[in-house]
């Protein structure tokens, strides 16, 4: 069971890879990249500003804490020089305390310097890259289009194309029914010819061969009939006509 299921995952995999290959066009794919490593560059700029904001809030928090430290320190030499010792020496202790928040101030904005050194490094390399990444898939995508318009070339040339497939079955399919309408009409032809067909606009029966052919014989007797009988008026009506023409002859001539 688990090897048909290997075969059947293996069957599904190749399948859906056919498919996919048949459907991807590689400028699309090309250009969808490009805009992906856009969008990195994007976001390494939104780091590096993100690093800059709290670096510079960072160095506002110190630059106010100096000042703090300025003003403990012009504390503590006023109130030395008020007699006020214990003032003096809490100022000068909060002072300290300041200094060291400093330190810790300063030190957090040397790590977000170094980060933000790094990260536009890290932008200047991605740039360049995609620049270059730019430039290569157009020389791609025109490459692929040239190629893929001189496969069509081809194609349309030599009929091996889908469409030129299409359009040869097509033609040698309209060839074939054309050669059998015209075997048919010369079938028919025949068979009319031969009197295979009935007349179906004929009243009565249906006649078979033997029929029609008495019939054709019948029809054939009657007018040799009418002509002969046609004939032997035509010949009866000279001949009377001449008898006719003799006695006027005979009469004419006798004298008065």
């Amino acid at each position: 069971m688990p090897g048909l299921m290997s075969r059947i995952s293996t069957l599904i995999k190749a399948k859906i890879t056919k498919l996919l290959n048949r459907a991807e066009n590689p400028a699309e794919t090309l250009d969808y990249a490009y805009e992906r490593q856009l969008e990195d560059l994007q976001s390494v700029k939104r780091g590096i500003a993100d690093v800059v904001t709290s670096k510079k809030r960072l160095q506002l928090q110190e630059e106010t804490l100096r000042q703090q430290t300025d003003k403990l320190d012009a504390q503590a030499r006023e109130a030395m020089s008020a007699q006020r010792e214990d003032l003096a020496r809490a100022a000068l202790e909060r002072k300290q305390l300041v200094l060291q928040e400093t330190g810790s101030l300063d030190q957090q904005i040397a790590e977000l310097q170094s980060e933000q050194q790094k990260l536009t490094d890290a932008e200047e390399q991605l740039r360049t890259k995609i620049e270059a990444f730019r430039s290569k898939k157009e020389v791609i995508k025109a490459q692929y289009s040239a190629a893929e318009a001189q496969v069509r070339i081809s194609e349309a040339a030599t009929g091996v194309g889908d469409e030129m497939a299409d359009v040869g079955l097509a033609m040698q399919r309209a060839l074939d029914k054309t050669e059998d309408m015209k075997a048919r009409a010369s079938a028919v032809e025949e068979l009319q010819a031969a009197g295979t067909f009935e007349d179906l606009t004929a009243l009565g029966p249906p006649q078979d061969d033997v029929a029609r052919q008495l019939e054709q014989l019948g029809a054939r007797q009657t007018v040799d009939s009418e002509f002969a009988q046609l004939k032997a008026e035509l010949g009866q009506a000279a001949e009377t006509a001449q008898i006719s023409s003799g006695s006027d002859s005979e009469t004419g001539a006798k004298p008065a």
